[in-house]
């Protein structure tokens, strides 16, 4: 560690970015939100906007935190599929071929009717679902064997090893809402909710394969969830079934990225409680902070992760934190829930270790993984805000924290999120 260096705390807020929406005054969930904390840290800091992954670009959370963490997506990227395996703690090995999963909700004709199960899909009914598949699906287009995990609610990670050559990840998602370009996951702008076939996007028989195995294992576990139990009961209770496994971004091997650690001198501990985050994380270098998932009362979960963080301050250098809060209601359209989870953020997050911190000798960086505006519903390709503050940081005199304000900052417009990371490391050492 160099002599002298300063604190860092990195706050991702998941999905903050928004745009105006009239019926707040034409103001964006984040401006329209109480946030006295963040307009302090605003009010003695540098603003501006930054494309995370770059201008064009609606990247899905994975490609836009190996962006914002300093590491090329284009470069490092081998689709989401193997982080959420690595972060939900399965065994991937190069050749293996891994998906990132819903569980969703399957109508006639191939039309899907919720893409994440109406979103109230329990950890303990998906574990269940999980095992049912698991002990009677069995793949048989190819030898092969595979793994399906549930993680948190309606989320899930699917491995198929082959037992005999590699599988290529150069096939297409069955899930509709995204695509893949050069590579990344991005988010489609006009989505036709209908079950699609995965199809090999190269011409190799590995492709074809692996294509093969993932419809086969999509449609014999809907047979499966279709009449389970566990979907009796929701119907009963007037719920939608969670009877499809929708995968996307696969993935045929771990991405080598440098240690974050080495290349900045610095310790880097990372409080995420998401498998994709962590495991970017943990391949990043960085030290896991165990947390408890997500428990439904974001003011619990941020006075939990306030208190981690106080507890290991002196522990380590820097530390990397992602809040998942605005995110969902983003995608649900419901501005006024997401500027509620902004403020929840900002009084119960940043209100429990502001007291407790000492700004001279620490750099707060505030900032979105993407954006999520609830007249989409889905991300977008705009700017995120971005705010740097403390240590000797000059303050911009803007004392509010909002895209619009943001704007006015001295920090300009950041083209790719790759450059943060270097700037923040710069602070630090500037005592």
């Amino acid at each position: 560690m160099e002599l002298g260096i300063l604190k860092l705390i990195y706050v991702v807020i998941d999905g903050m970015g928004d745009l105006p929406i009239e019926e707040l005054g034409n103001q964006t969930p984040l401006e329209f939100a109480e946030t006295p904390k963040m307009d302090f840290l605003a009010g003695r800091g540098k603003l501006g906007l930054m494309y995370t992954v770059g201008r064009g670009v609606a990247p899905e959370s994975d490609v836009a935190v190996i962006s914002i963490l300093g590491y090329d997506p284009y470069k490092y990227h081998v689709g989401r599929g193997p982080l959420e395996a690595y972060g939900a703690g399965l065994d991937m090995r190069d050749g293996d071929l891994a998906l990132r999963c819903n569980f969703a909700t399957l109508g006639e004709g191939k039309r899907i009717i919720d893409r994440r199960a109406g979103r109230n899909l329990t950890s303990s009914e998906a574990s269940e679902l999980a095992k049912a598949i698991n002990s009677l699906v069995k793949l048989e287009s190819y030898p092969a064997s595979f793994e399906f995990k549930n993680t948190i609610g309606h989320r899930g990670v699917l491995i198929i090893r082959s037992k005999a050559g590699p599988l290529s990840a150069k096939i297409s998602n069955t899930d509709p809402a995204y695509e893949r370009v050069a590579g990344l996951g991005v988010a489609k702008a006009d989505v036709k909710m209908i079950l699609e076939d995965c199809v090999p996007l190269e011409d190799s028989e590995a492709a074809r394969i692996s294509a093969r195995l993932v419809n086969e294992f999509v449609q014999k576990s809907h047979e499966v969830l279709e009449n389970h139990e566990v979907n009796k009961r929701r119907e009963a209770e007037g719920k939608l079934k969670a009877n499809i496994i929708l995968t996307r971004d696969a993935g045929n091997a771990l991405p080598k990225f440098f240690n974050i650690n080495e290349k900045y001198g610095v310790k880097f501990a990372c409080l995420a409680d998401m498998p994709v985050e962590r495991g970017i994380a943990r391949l990043a270098g960085m030290h896991p902070i165990e947390l408890p998932p997500p428990s439904g009362d974001l003011v619990h979960d941020c006075l939990i992760r306030a208190e981690r963080l106080l507890d290991i301050l002196d522990d380590f250098d820097c530390f990397y934190i992602h809040i998942k809060g605005p995110d969902e209601p983003g995608h649900d359209g419901n501005f006024m829930l997401k500027a509620e989870k902004i403020a929840i953020i900002d009084k119960h997050f940043f209100g429990s270790i502001l007291p407790k911190i000492n700004l001279n000798e620490t750099v707060i960086c505030v900032t979105a993984d993407h954006s999520t505006p609830c007249k989409l519903k889905a991300h977008s390709d705009d700017p995120v805000p971005l705010l740097i503050s403390g240590g000797k940081i000059e303050s911009d005199g803007i004392n509010k924290f909002s895209e619009k304000e943001c704007r006015k900052g001295s920090l300009g417009i950041l083209e790719k999120g790759t450059a943060l990371m270097p700037i923040l490391m710069k602070t630090i050492k500037e005592t």
